[in-house]
């Protein structure tokens, strides 16, 4: 059979080597000078290429029923084995992230550029296609006949690396419905005025997502403040899950509890009761952090700590183990490093990812409506759909 993939990302690249190790003719059309641009960009430019612990719970938008084919035919030790073969030296990190052992996103992207050329894959670089057409049991993919087609376009995440919102488009005018798109895997935006003395501040916290009260995920890593909001990993992550209107609330000083600070702080003030009260969190929390927090109980900066009672104590204490900022949004589409959203899976089978409603058409990647957590999931779900997709049952 004669193949189009449409993409040349992580997972694009998955499917073209799958299909035409498969034996068939597979040309790969790529809008961009290069394959793998965005590729180049993940784990800042190390490549973080899958997770030891990737897991169902990892995932979101798609429910485990479809994405759990995908993950169970192509796993975490195969995408290891995969590459190794292809001749990537991999090693995981204390925390389970999968990186070339040379640290260079480019090590990865070359086994893959080198197994295609290797195996003839036909790549075409700066060919952007905005139109399928369906005609008699085939498909006409810039004026050329193919008997399949694989849509790996990606997502609109990393605009300013080429992420748009062609294989979108492409899918609707084949019938398919797209979800509502969001960027994931971003920095979330507060207005709080607090945070304008925190630009640059980094703490590991235990950070709780609140909406109306009520828990909807806690994740816990380093937090990076800024001015107007907050990001660092844990917050990525929790971007996925946050709406407007929802509330963060950080723990600052995950291993001690709040009766233990209490302490702790009361025994400072009676030790040095000439101290100025903005230094109360000295030696324990990031100065600007601990006169962030002194300022949310409304104490007085230049208020000695012997004029301070033990409800002042208390509060501080309390304010430094739920320091709480409102969502207010995310940032936009070129930070984000996932879209939220995308070609609804229903459309789609588990099984082989092929679509119910255009016989020979197949996505697999970021296009459809799966985004996993930071850390490698998500270039997991490349490798796994990709590998899908390109058996083309």
């Amino acid at each position: 059979m004669k193949v189009a993939v449409i993409g040349g990302g992580a997972a694009g690249l998955a499917a073209a080597i799958t299909a035409r190790e498969s034996g068939h003719e597979v040309a790969l059309f790529e809008r961009q000078a290069r394959v793998g641009r965005k590729l180049m960009a993940t784990g800042n430019g190390r490549c973080n290429l899958t997770n030891l612990g990737a897991s169902f719970e990892n995932y979101h938008g798609a429910g485990e029923a479809f994405i759990a084919p995908a993950l169970g035919e192509f796993t975490v030790a195969d995408t290891i084995a995969w590459f190794s073969r292809l001749g990537l030296v991999c090693e995981p990190d204390s925390e389970g992230r999968v990186y070339p052992f040379s640290d260079q996103a480019g090590s990865v992207l070359d086994v893959l550029r080198f197994r295609c050329d290797a195996i003839g894959v036909r790549t075409e670089t700066g060919a952007e296609i905005r139109e399928i057409r369906r005609k008699s049991g085939a498909f006409s993919v810039n004026g050329e006949r193919f008997d399949r087609v694989i849509v790996a376009c990606g997502g609109r995440a990393g605009e300013h690396l080429g992420g748009t919102g062609l294989g979108y488009e492409l899918l609707r005018s084949l019938g398919h419905r797209i979800t509502p798109l969001a960027p994931g895997l971003v920095r979330l935006k507060s207005a709080e005025e607090i945070t304008k003395m925190l630009k640059g501040v980094r703490a590991k916290a235990s950070v709780r997502l609140l909406r109306k009260g009520v828990l909807v995920c806690e994740k816990s890593g380093e937090v990076q403040f800024g001015d107007g909001g907050v990001s660092g990993i844990v917050i990525m992550d929790i971007s996925l899950l946050a709406e407007d209107g929802d509330t963060l609330s950080c723990d600052l000083l995950p291993p001690v509890s709040a009766e233990e600070l209490r302490g702790k702080l009361l025994s400072r003030a009676a030790a040095t009761p000439e101290e100025s009260a903005e230094n109360l969190f000295a030696g324990v929390l990031h100065s600007r952090l601990g006169r962030a927090v002194i300022k949310r109980c409304g104490l007085d900066f230049g208020a000695l700590l012997a004029s301070l009672g033990e409800n002042d104590i208390e509060k501080a204490a309390k304010a430094a183990k739920s320091f709480t900022l409102t969502v207010t949004g995310r940032a936009g589409f070129p930070e984000a490093q996932v879209t939220l959203g995308g070609a609804d899976t229903k459309e789609f089978k588990p099984e082989t990812l092929e679509s119910r409603l255009v016989p020979g058409l197949y996505a697999c990647g970021e296009v459809l409506d799966v985004a996993g957590d930071c850390g490698g999931y998500n270039l997991q779900w490349a490798w796994s759909s990709g590998r899908l997709a390109g058996c083309l049952r």
